[in-house]
């Protein structure tokens, strides 16, 4: 039992949506409560497109859920949820989207400057860590 546990990793997951917005995140939230542990959410918070501005405002969330997954088949896993939620990804990189599911941090550790760089991310995620009594760092804070 306990082996089982220790193998078990925290995930925090920025999603965020313009197509459809309310119904894909709910969608996102539902497959992840389903196929993983959810243990949280983030409240949904409305943000301007970054990049590519002619297209609608988004939706943003976090989520924190626990996966035996290690990471980077947890990663596949995220882009399979996108997928099924009908994500195409086109030329345009910031574009439009069903759904954008971005891990942002494994077992405490910070994984992107997105981060520090987007309130649509740090929002919610702060929400999160906040909420769970949890802290992050980033490789860098490391001794």
């Amino acid at each position: 039992m306990t082996e089982a546990l220790e193998s078990l990793h925290q995930a925090i997951i920025s999603g965020g949506s313009n197509i459809d917005p309310h119904e894909h995140l709910r969608q996102a939230r539902e497959i992840l409560a389903e196929e993983t542990r959810l243990l949280a959410s983030a409240d949904v918070i409305e943000t301007a497109p970054v990049g590519f501005q002619y297209q609608p405002d988004f939706l943003n969330t976090a989520y924190l859920v626990e996966t035996a997954m290690d990471r980077e088949s947890f990663n596949c896993y995220l882009k399979s949820v996108e997928d099924r939620l009908g994500r195409v990804r086109g030329a345009i990189k910031s574009g439009p989207r069903t759904i954008d599911l971005d891990l942002v941090a494994w077992d405490g550790e910070l994984l992107t400057t997105d981060y520090y760089q987007y309130e649509y991310v740090s929002v919610p995620v702060n929400q999160i860590v906040q909420n769970a009594g949890l802290a992050l760092y980033s490789p860098d804070d490391q001794v």
